[in-house]
């Protein structure tokens, strides 16, 4: 049968110390039900604990023994070289036990918190700007020497850019521009000015509304493609690849997803905004009985030049904005592919919100200079 581990209380020793001895084996599978005989122990019967009559012990039975002797606060004497190392380690462990720290108050954790995102908001506007510095140099190093840019791959974003969206943007843009005409004929026809429906259709359309939604619908698909095409090739080591071998990712990644949006905004944002105002001609032959070209005649007597040259002029800086956000997104991926799916959120919420920033900078600024 196998030996179980038990104790026996004695009534003295020779110094009149009442003591438990503890006996046979203190190892797990041993043990049985002895913490429950010990806890039923009278604390007054001993006061110490002897264990010269142990015969092995291991962990458990080692960290058993010193809570009992720890609750009871006896006195632990026979111990072997073995019993005294465990009890070593087990006191090592105890004492690397952190304290649990009182929760902070709401107003300590508002604080921080607070902080916290103003400290990142600096680091992120810091990195920001160490890309946009890179960039630049990165731009004008291969506008200096022309061999350098990589044209296949400048051709290939701006298909994937232009050519690719034209018929979602067509789309988009054809529905504002019913929408525009509908809405403002309604409310024009309270005062009997529906005529000049074609008026608020044509400059809304060329001067605001076609390059708004054009660089909206570009951050959010090509924008979004950015960061991720250039986030994975981050995760999966492309980047650092490029390095090694004498490669610039700047030149080889950045640049041309940057000249090709520059290139291709201007023209899809007039695309859209000719597209809108055909809308609205079309809503009108049926709803305002305005024919058609009649409706595209008086558009071009009505809309300003200065309303095209307003819209390709924010078109280079909406596509900008567009491009390295996405880029930037992509080039800050690490650790995961999740990480992969956050920058590319972050890269299209970033665009949209200053791209439509910027678009009331506009609107103040040249309503300012005198081109209302």
């Amino acid at each position: 049968m196998r030996e179980r581990a038990d104790f026996t209380l004695a009534e003295t020793r020779e110094d009149g110390v009442p003591t438990l001895a503890l006996s046979g084996p203190l190892r797990i599978h041993s043990l049985d039900n002895l913490d429950t005989k010990l806890d039923a122990v009278d604390a007054s019967t001993f006061r110490r604990i002897d264990m010269s009559g142990v015969s092995d012990i291991d962990t458990t039975g080692a960290w058993l023994i010193q809570r009992f002797a720890r609750e009871h606060q006896a006195e632990i004497v026979g111990q072997s070289d073995q019993t005294r190392r465990l009890f070593a380690a087990i006191g090592e462990l105890e004492s690397e036990k952190a304290e649990i720290e009182q929760s902070p108050g709401i107003m300590t954790r508002t604080f921080s918190d607070v902080g916290g995102v103003i400290i990142s908001w600096r680091e992120g506007f810091v990195r920001m700007l160490d890309f946009l510095g890179d960039t630049i140099v990165s731009m004008a190093a291969v506008l200096r020497h022309p061999s350098r840019l990589r044209g296949t791959a400048m051709v290939h974003h701006m298909q994937y850019i232009g050519i690719n969206s034209l018929w979602i943007i067509g789309l988009m843009s054809f529905l504002i521009g019913i929408v525009i005409a509908q809405q403002g004929a309604v409310q024009l026809a309270q005062f009997g000015a529906e005529i000049y429906t074609i008026n608020l259709t044509g400059r809304l359309s060329m001067r605001e509304l076609g390059i708004l939604m054009t660089a909206i619908m570009v951050a959010g698909r090509s924008g979004s493609a950015f960061a991720a095409q250039i986030g994975t090739m981050k995760l999966t080591e492309e980047v650092d690849a490029m390095r090694t071998i004498g490669v610039s990712p700047m030149e080889a990644l950045v640049v041309p997803r940057v000249f090709a949006s520059v290139l291709m905004m201007p023209l899809l944002g007039f695309y859209s905004a000719v597209i809108a105002i055909i809308g609205g001609a079309f809503i009108s032959n049926f709803a305002l009985d305005i024919p058609f070209f009649t409706f595209l005649q008086r558009t071009q007597e009505v809309v300003p030049i200065t309303d095209v040259w307003i819209a390709l002029i924010k078109a280079p800086v909406f596509a900008l904005i567009v491009s390295l956000a996405g880029c930037y997104q992509g080039m800050q991926v690490k650790g995961s592919a999740e990480e992969v799916g956050l920058r590319t959120t972050q890269a299209v919420v970033t665009a949209i919100f200053t791209v439509i920033v910027l678009d009331a900078f506009f609107a103040i600024f040249f309503t300012e200079i005198g081109w209302a």
